[in-house]
């Protein structure tokens, strides 16, 4: 038996077809570097799953502590924990190495320091099977420390699982990364479409994320927190140079340019802060014409980067404007949501939060 579904694209019409299946074997793509504190914990939580057609492919990034052996005596006592060793260096090319060597045809990723509800292969299984081809299973998550969690940490909780809720993941793409990378499942085919781990392009996660929206692969709401996501001082997130803010803001660029730029309208670029600044030097390394807006007294009138700083009513002479807003002020971004509102633009079509 076979049921053709119909995938939304950026672009175009998409039709899948897939055949149905029970039980699939779910690849569990875990990289790993000197993790030995964490690591038995976050396999022993895969290995606790309700749903136990499974694999783990746990590959070593070129760990110097004790993870290598424990996650090889793992793998002795249960044959579905596959020990590899990376064919490169870094998250990247662990996660092609572990792809490579998977079976199944459901793609899932794990961080070796995190853990798994019972129930979330389960969960993600049953999800994408109801839906079929073109969908992505996507979980809630809880963050938690030994140190407690930060602010920031809670903040972005509470708004990831707020998008994750409804599946309205990608209206808040250009903010932040709205698929938390280690609580996704895709079908093989899907992943493979999205270009898998090809791209040599970091944040990782990020990217990836954005090639899920590209293809139009839509969210499946979820109202359940399926992952513990560790947080600590030495995670490869905070402390590589491969996830500081001016990539993310690299990569919020790049797609922008790609999938939601209109070259026909003006563009419009909102904040003259460090990111701010970040963007308009990207457009202009791209020769795009823009108009740079602010509402500090101090900026108006004056020139940074050869780019004449404008009150933001000039918007209202535009016509048809797109808008990059680089805000960060939480209250700001009430007044520039409202004030968009009230000139009848429509967010995500009209106007872009990259902050």
């Amino acid at each position: 038996m076979e049921i053709r579904r119909y995938a939304k694209s950026n672009f175009s019409p998409v039709f899948y077809t897939f055949p149905t299946m029970k039980n699939p074997l779910v690849s569990i793509l875990i990289p790993y570097k000197n993790t030995e504190r964490f690591i038995f914990e976050c396999i022993h939580s895969v290995c606790s799953q309700t749903y136990e057609n499974w694999e783990i492919l746990a590959v070593n990034d070129h760990s110097d502590d004790a993870s290598r052996p424990l996650v090889v005596n793992l793998s002795i006592e249960d044959k579905r924990i596959k020990a590899i060793d990376t064919n490169g260096v870094g998250i990247i090319d662990a996660l092609r190495t572990a792809y490579n060597k998977s079976s199944g045809h459901l793609i899932t990723r794990m961080d070796s320091d995190d853990i798994m509800t019972p129930s979330k292969l389960q969960v993600m299984v049953d999800s994408l099977l109801d839906h079929g081809r073109g969908y992505l299973a996507v979980g809630q998550v809880n963050y938690f420390s030994d140190q407690g969690i930060s602010e920031g940490y809670a903040r972005y909780e509470k708004w990831l699982n707020t998008l994750t809720e409804t599946g309205s993941n990608y209206s808040e793409i250009y903010k932040e990364c709205v698929i938390p990378s280690p609580c996704w499942m895709v079908f093989r085919e899907d992943l493979d479409a999205c270009g898998a781990f090809n791209p040599n392009r970091y944040p990782e996660d990020y990217d990836l994320a954005f090639r899920f929206y590209e293809k139009g692969l839509r969210c499946i709401p979820c109202k359940q927190v399926l992952h513990h996501w560790r947080a600590y001082d030495t995670r490869t997130s905070r402390t590589s140079e491969n996830y500081a803010q001016n990539y993310f803001l690299n990569i919020k660029l790049h797609y922008f340019l790609k999938l939601d730029y209109n070259p026909d309208r003006p563009l419009t670029v909102w904040g003259a802060g460090n990111k701010g600044k970040q963007i308009v030097k990207g457009l202009q390394k791209q020769n795009k014409v823009f108009n740079w807006l602010c509402d500090n007294p101090n900026k108006i009138g004056k020139k940074i980067y050869g780019e004449q700083m404008q009150h933001y009513s000039e918007l209202k002479a535009l016509r048809h404007p797109q808008s990059i807003i680089t805000v960060a002020n939480a209250n700001a971004q009430v007044m520039i949501r409202e004030y968009f509102e009230k000139l009848g633009h429509v967010h995500m079509s009209d106007y872009f939060f990259f902050c």
